[in-house]
């Protein structure tokens, strides 16, 4: 068939017969749902759930969402490392403790911490999105936290960069504290004069 007779077939079948009438419900127009793209972060969580799933089925033997334990979460944390792409230091290494070393060596490639303790929170909010209980979120377990804290020291130490949380000044807590007093008391003042 050539590509004329393919248009001329197309426009054809496309227009409506002169025969024909209409069913009362063409004329009406269906309101057109359209769904608002996801956001990055429901995105990434999407997807990570969607991995997080694959893996378990492809566990010999596959592992349903209701078997699905710490011991799991932990096992995928593991399996991710051969994908990551930060360089930990081991022990023996001549650059342990170095952030910035000046030649190569052969250590393993890993998850960063904060790329781990990330996912962990997005498969905790799918987990419960998809129907799980807070209590029996395998992705909040004490055992998570856990490797996730030894994960953090250990490259921490190999890699020189230590993780320390900045403590507020009791100066400043003070201060904001005695300013929200005093913005109250100024407010009350204003709603005195104004009545």
């Amino acid at each position: 068939m050539s590509t004329a007779q393919l248009q001329n077939q197309l426009s054809s079948s496309a227009q409506p017969s002169s025969s024909s009438t209409p069913a009362p419900d063409q004329h009406r127009h269906q309101p057109l749902v359209v769904a608002a793209p996801l956001s990055r972060y429901e995105s990434q969580k999407k997807r990570d759930w969607n991995t997080f799933g694959q893996y378990l089925k492809n566990q010999t033997p596959p592992v349903s969402l209701s078997q699905c334990n710490f011991n799991h979460v932990l096992e995928f944390l593991r399996y991710l490392d051969q994908f990551g792409k930060t360089k930990v230091h081991m022990n023996g290494c001549i650059f342990f403790g170095q952030p910035d070393p000046p030649a190569p060596c052969t250590c393993p490639l890993r998850q960063a911490w904060g790329s781990l303790d990330a996912l962990i929170g997005r498969l905790r909010a799918a987990y419960e999105e998809h129907g799980g209980s807070p209590e029996s979120n395998p992705f909040g377990s004490g055992a998570i936290r856990v490797y996730l804290r030894e994960v953090k020291e250990c490259q921490a130490k190999a890699r020189g960069i230590p993780y320390t949380k900045k403590k507020k000044k009791k100066s400043q807590i003070k201060g904001i504290s005695n300013n929200n007093h005093d913005t109250a008391t100024s407010t009350k003042s204003l709603k005195q004069l104004a009545s």
